[in-house]
């Protein structure tokens, strides 16, 4: 079926931020992907020798596969770090376990080729520091979360997860639909729910305000995409993608006024610190300009 597609200079092209807004290109793809095929020479040399030849080149194969596994999903939760100013470091280091992994293969991979010597010691240093270097090292601190309650924080953290899971299952939802304008709508709401996510993120305290929209609301529009996409796959029906567009408008303008308003009381609560504390140091004999 033909798409009509569309962007910024497109004569219909919509007002409202692109869906690619704030996206990177994500490092989870290439070099980790080919992690994978790397191994591949072990599962044939497997078969060219002895028993424990076997056995020791599969037993390289599969924890080589495995390493490229925790490397590409070290990279995903690394990247996942980085776009919230406000994270805790991943609970279980997946790019070190990886590197060691990596090492670890290798050595068995010597060992397998001219027994225990110099050869197999050298590639698993080799290959450890080299997968150190390729792919970095996981987040080994929180970051933003000095001076922020530790169980507050928490709770912060399950809402925006249990957000994502939201997004995550209505950009899935909305792909039975085969549509792509409404793909699109989708992605740009979803980014208009992260805005707010990161507003409740940096100030904790936004949590109470925030929560009805990052859960009953986010969790009302999960269910009406997938009703939506399930009836639009069958039927077309121009109506139900007219609602449907209507319903996803007036959730982003109430989700961004939500942020706006969030935003806005950060603000006095700055202005209200910084009036008392030049009252404090005027009462010092400070003066301030």
């Amino acid at each position: 079926m033909a798409q009509r597609f569309g962007g910024k200079y497109s004569p219909d092209a919509p007002d409202s931020p692109s869906e690619f807004r704030g996206k990177t290109r994500t490092r989870a793809g290439g070099r980790a992907n080919v992690l994978f095929f790397v191994p591949i020479p072990l599962a044939i040399r497997a078969f060219t020798g002895d028993a424990s030849q076997l056995a020791l080149n599969l037993i390289a194969f599969g924890t080589l596969i495995l390493a490229a596994w925790l490397t590409r999903e070290g990279l995903k939760a690394h990247e996942a770090y980085d776009a919230r100013k406000v994270a805790k470091r991943p609970a279980f280091p997946r790019k070190i376990a990886a590197s060691l992994l990596t090492g670890g293969a290798l050595f068995v991979a010597g060992f397998a080729s001219g027994g225990l010597g110099l050869a197999p010691i050298v590639f698993a240093v080799a290959g450890t520091v080299l997968h150190s270097f390729a792919f970095g090292l996981d987040p080994l601190k929180d970051k933003g979360v000095e001076g922020i309650d530790a169980f507050q924080q928490s709770r912060v953290a399950r809402a925006v997860d249990e957000a994502e899971d939201h997004l995550k299952a209505m950009k899935d939802a909305i792909l039975r639909a085969q549509d792509r304008q409404m793909e699109s709508r989708v992605a740009r709401f979803a980014n208009t729910v992260r805005d707010l996510a990161r507003t409740v993120e940096e100030d904790p305290r936004d949590l109470a305000a925030a929560r009805k929209y990052l859960g009953v609301y986010l969790l009302g529009a999960r269910d009406a995409t997938a009703k939506f996409a399930d009836i639009y796959a069958r039927t077309r029906d121009a109506q139900a993608k007219a609602d449907y567009e209507a319903l996803l408008t007036d959730l982003e303008q109430n989700f961004a006024a939500r942020n706006k308003t969030m935003l806005l009381a950060d603000r006095s609560d700055l202005d209200i610190e910084i009036d008392v504390l030049r009252e404090r140091l005027a009462r010092e004999g400070v003066r301030t300009e």
